[in-house]
């Protein structure tokens, strides 16, 4: 990577993963990064957000920790679904490519923040500022204050940028950079309890039930964990009181209903409802909102860390580009148009969960039993069986950085547990390469990330590039066949020999192209630049395929 660009930092408020992960991705860029949090310390209590998402775990990978949050987790790749005592379905989960991380991993968020700790202690470019409660955020056309509550007394820290991801307690900041925060509180509650444990045949397994004998009208969830430890998470009634369950022996047969007579250790406890709402933008101004402090969503699924997560990369790169020159400020604004609809997605796929799990009127638990009872015998109604659709990326394929191929259309969400065939705004499988002079990258997505990548099919004429790209915007051009001489990255991908694809630096697919003339214009769109008509300049190969490639 180039030297860092001089000036202020970019300000982190959060320490939490999302924040974590926006700091280590924003330094990897060669950005300077200060991080707000209002603890004095680490809270290590509990093991919070546990299922890791793959695409997750290779965002980590990027800043050195994906490799070991996937070695410490247990890993698990079905996900079992039951009507009381009658097993309706169960699924494995698809990898279009070979990617080296498994469908999920299940590890306590506590371990996930240690990890990624660690790799942020071994960075110079990030200063973390714990015991930095942000009370306001001040800003004009070329910086960000935060103003904070210290124990010295208050404090101002000014930086280019902000990235905002304190939490779902987020009320100030919100109120502060004037966002509504829309959405519901659901009645019913839900308790959780880690147990350590003895179950064999559990270990790779998600197990959902849906009114079993020992929770009867309501839902129990059960996920392994690491350490013979089993997270089980039941719904209970609005009015639970998780004090006189464990003071009346009613806890220790609750646990005993799941696990039978055998010896446990309840290694955390705790009872949350949750709430599902969304700000009404994730840009304002040089701030960009992220995580819970962006939206909250109900846990089924998964999609509150692994969204957030996502939400961090989007931002970190589109930051890098506008700090280093390399887009205009206006790409910013595709933060809010791409992870505001994500956002929504998954308002709406948990919604439509919540409404399966939670029925609100008779009329729909009517229908939720009569889908139920016909699952164990139709495969149509197991279709209509909601347990909450697994955290997965979303597509930008309405995006505007997106260049659309009316030849490979988006068909919608793919069916449970499958990845939508690789398209314009899809999220590229993953496959290994082999990059001349590169040892160091691998895979697909480690090529990706290190700025655009324009593959080139067999037959494909190679592009021309205008003489007007920024300075230093980090463009590789790679022959498919030398990356991958044989047929696995063509597979994947589904490329054909007269195509061109641009991939962004999240290796989401910005175009499909059949033209070389459309190249130059697509990389403008996934920028955010208009589209340029210069002179073109030819790209050299094979050997100086490599316009311009920061380092990893």
């Amino acid at each position: 990577m180039t030297t860092p660009p001089s000036g202020a930092p970019v300000l982190v408020l959060g320490c939490g993963p999302v924040g974590q992960t926006a700091a280590l991705l924003l330094a990897r860029w060669g950005l300077r990064v200060v991080v707000l949090d209002d603890r004095r310390e680490r809270d290590l209590v509990g093991s919070k957000a546990i299922c890791q998402q793959r695409d997750v775990l290779d965002v980590w990978d990027a800043v050195g920790a994906g490799a070991e949050v996937a070695r410490r987790g247990v890993t698990w790749t079905t996900a079992r679904t039951f009507h009381r005592t009658t097993e309706l379905f169960s699924f494995r989960f698809v990898d279009r490519g070979q990617s080296p991380f498994p469908p999920f991993v299940n590890i306590s968020q506590c371990v996930t923040e240690e990890l990624l700790d660690e790799r942020i202690a071994a960075e110079p470019l990030i200063e973390v500022r714990w015991g930095h409660r942000v009370t306001g955020m001040e800003q004009d056309s070329s910086d960000v204050t935060a103003v904070c509550a210290t124990d010295e007394g208050p404090a101002s820290v000014r930086g280019s940028y902000a990235v905002a991801c304190p939490g779902a307690r987020s009320d100030d900041l919100r109120t502060a950079l004037g966002l509504t925060f829309g959405g519901q509180t659901f009645g019913d509650q839900f308790l959780i309890c880690d147990i350590r444990t003895d179950l064999p045949g559990w270990e790779t397994e998600r197990r959902f039930y849906f009114d079993p004998e020992w929770n009867p009208g309501r839902q129990v969830l059960i996920h392994p964990c690491p350490d013979s430890t089993f997270r089980i998470d039941w719904q209970v009634p609005p009015d639970f009181d998780l004090a006189a369950e464990e003071a009346s022996g009613g806890l220790d047969t609750r646990i005993r209903q799941v696990i039978g007579d055998r010896s446990y250790e309840i290694v955390w406890k705790s009872v949350y409802r949750f709430q599902s709402r969304v700000v009404d933008r994730m840009r304002v101004g040089r701030v960009l909102v992220a995580g819970d402090a962006a939206h909250l969503v109900s846990p089924f699924g998964a999609r509150g860390l692994n969204s957030g997560v996502l939400d961090a990369e989007n931002g970190a790169w589109k930051l890098a580009f506008v700090l280093r020159g390399w887009a205009p400020e206006s790409l910013l604004d595709s933060y809010h148009a791409e992870r505001h609809a994500a956002a929504l997605e998954n308002l709406d796929v948990t919604a439509a969960t919540m409404r399966f799990l939670v029925p609100g009127t008779p009329e729909e638990a009517r229908r939720r039993l009569d889908v139920l009872e016909r699952a164990a015998t139709d495969p149509a109604a197991r279709a209509e069986v909601d347990s909450g659709r697994l955290a997965e990326p979303f597509w930008y394929v309405d995006s505007p950085l997106t260049t659309p191929d009316p030849r490979r259309p988006f068909p919608g969400r793919p069916a449970r547990g499958d990845v939508p065939v690789p398209a314009p705004g899809v999220l590229t499988p993953d496959c290994p390469v082999s990059v001349p002079g590169r040892p160091d990258i691998v895979r697909l997505r480690q090529l990706a990330r290190e700025g655009i990548t324009v593959l080139i099919g067999d037959d494909a004429t190679l592009p021309s590039l205008p003489e007007t790209l920024p300075g230093e915007l980090p463009v590789a051009v790679h022959r498919i066949r030398d990356l991958d001489a044989g047929s696995t990255l063509r597979d994947a991908l589904g490329v054909r020999p007269d195509e061109v694809w641009v991939l962004r630096p999240d290796a989401h697919v910005a175009a499909v192209l059949t033209s070389a003339a459309d190249v130059a214009p697509a990389l403008a769109r996934a920028t955010g630049r208009p589209a340029p008509v210069p002179v073109p300049v030819p790209v050299p190969v094979p050997a100086e395929l490599a316009r311009k490639t920061p380092r990893a």
